[in-house]
C-alpha cells in the first residue's frame, strides 16, 4: 500500500525538482550579448547626486531641453569615492527625460581611458534598492498566504522571467523564427507550470492538453488577422529603434505575431486550471460520473470565468492606453478613425484574438478533463496538492 503513496509523492515533487534545475541552468546560461558595443571602455555604477546645475536647460512650456550638470560622488566600481562631473542630456521629451536633485542616486555610464574618466553619462535613478523591497515584498505575503504553494509560485515566476530574458530574446536576436520559439517556449512553460500545480498526474495532462489547444487556436488566429488587418510588426515600442540598432534582419511582424499567443497564454494556463480542478472535484465526489457528464461540468463552469476572463484582457491590453483614450477625446475623434489607426488595431488583435483563446480553451479542457479523469470506475483519488 506504500507504493502508490511513494509514486505520488515522486510524481507532486518532481516538477520543482524540474523548475529548480531549469533555473539554475538559465541562471548561467549565456545570452551571448554580454558583451554588447554599447558598454565597452565603459563601467556602469551608482552615484551619490551632491550638486546640480540647471543653467543649461532651455524651459519652453511643459518641454524642457538642454542639459543638467551634475556633481555625483561614485559610490562603487573602480572609482568609487571619487567626485565628478556628470551630464543628463534632456532631448524634450517628458516620456523619457528625468531631472535630478540633491540626494538622489542615480545610476551612471563612466567611461575611461585607462585609469583617467573621460565621460560620465547618467542613464537614470537608481531602482534596484527600492525594486528588490518591492519584490521582496510580494515573496513574503505570497508565502505567508499560500504556503507552500506560494514557494511553487515564486519557482514558476522566475523560471518565466528567465526563460523569456535568456531564451526567447537572444533566440529573436539571432533570427530564429518567432512564431515557432514563441510556440515552443510557451509549451514548456505550460508543461512545468501547471505541473507545479497538480504535480505529474492525469489532472497536469488534462490541463495542459486543453492548454495548449487553446494557445494554438491563439496562434493561428493571430497569423490571419494580423495579415488580415495589415499590420507591421513595427507598431511595437521601440522596435524600430531595435532595426537602427543592426537588425534590419528581424521579422517584426512574426515577433509581433508571436507576442499575441505568448501574451494570452497565461490567461489559458489561468482558466485550465480552474476547469480541470472543478471536474477533479466533481469526479471526486461522484465516481461514477459518466465522461461526457465530466465534459459538461466543466464546461459549466467555462461558461461562468469567460465572462470575467475575456475582461480581464482587455483590461490588461488597455490599461495602458488610457492617456492615448484621452487624447482622442479631448481631440473628439472619430471612433471610426480611432478603430482605424494600426496601433489601435494591433491592441484590438491582441484582445479579441486572445479572447478567442479564452473561449476556446473551456471546451478543450472540459473534453480532456472530462476523458482523462472520469469514467474510470473505481480508482484510487489523487492526493489533493497542499
Amino acid at each position: 500500500m506504500k507504493l502508490p503513496s511513494i509514486s505520488w509523492s515522486v510524481r507532486y515533487h518532481a516538477p520543482v525538482l524540474v523548475c529548480l534545475l531549469a533555473i539554475a541552468l538559465l541562471w548561467f546560461l549565456p545570452t551571448g550579448y554580454e558583451g554588447a558595443l554599447l558598454y565597452q571602455e565603459a563601467e556602469r555604477c551608482t552615484a551619490q547626486v551632491v550638486a546640480t546645475d540647471d543653467s543649461a536647460i532651455i524651459d519652453t512650456g511643459l518641454v524642457r531641453s538642454g542639459e543638467q550638470r551634475c556633481t555625483l560622488k561614485l559610490l562603487n566600481g573602480a572609482f568609487a569615492g571619487q567626485t565628478v562631473t556628470g551630464v543628463n542630456m534632456l532631448n524634450g521629451s517628458l516620456e523619457q527625460d528625468k531631472l535630478y536633485v540633491p540626494g538622489d542616486q542615480a545610476l551612471v555610464v563612466v567611461s575611461h581611458d585607462g585609469d583617467i574618466i573621460t565621460n560620465v553619462t547618467m542613464s537614470d535613478h537608481y531602482r534596484l534598492g527600492w525594486e528588490g523591497v518591492l519584490a521582496a515584498l510580494f515573496a513574503l505575503f505570497l508565502i505567508l498566504f499560500a504556503g507552500r504553494t506560494g514557494i511553487r509560485a515564486i519557482a514558476s515566476f522566475a523560471l518565466t522571467v528567465l526563460t523569456l530574458w535568456k531564451v526567447l530574446v537572444p533566440l529573436y536576436l539571432k533570427g530564429f523564427n518567432p512564431i515557432w520559439v514563441g510556440l515552443v517556449i510557451t509549451l514548456f512553460l505550460t508543461v512545468l507550470i501547471i505541473a507545479l500545480v497538480y504535480g505529474f498526474d492525469r489532472r497536469c495532462a488534462a490541463a495542459v492538453s486543453g492548454a495548449c489547444l487553446g494557445v494554438l487556436v491563439t496562434c493561428v488566429l493571430g497569423l490571419v488577422f494580423t495579415n488580415l488587418f495589415q499590420i507591421h510588426g513595427a507598431v511595437m515600442a521601440y522596435s524600430e529603434s531595435l532595426l537602427y540598432a543592426g537588425y534590419q534582419h528581424l521579422n517584426l511582424t512574426q515577433i509581433f505575431m508571436a507576442s499575441i499567443f505568448i501574451g494570452a497564454s497565461g490567461a489559458v494556463m489561468d482558466l485550465s486550471v480552474d476547469i480541470t480542478s472543478a471536474v477533479y472535484e466533481v469526479v471526486e465526489k461522484r465516481p461514477d460520473i459518466s465522461r461526457w457528464e465530466a465534459a459538461r461540468s466543466g464546461m459549466n463552469v467555462g461558461r461562468a470565468a469567460m465572462g470575467t476572463m475575456t475582461t480581464t484582457l482587455l483590461l490588461a491590453y488597455s490599461g495602458g492606453y488610457v492617456a492615448l483614450l484621452m487624447v482622442f477625446m479631448a481631440q473628439g475623434t472619430p471612433v471610426d478613425n480611432i478603430l482605424n489607426y494600426k496601433y489601435v488595431a494591433s491592441e484590438i488583435i491582441h484582445t479579441v484574438v486572445g479572447s478567442f483563446g479564452l473561449v476556446t480553451v473551456a471546451p478543450f479542457t472540459a473534453l480532456t478533463s472530462g476523458f482523462l479523469l472520469a469514467g474510470r470506475g473505481e480508482r484510487q483519488a489523487l492526493p489533493q496538492a497542499e
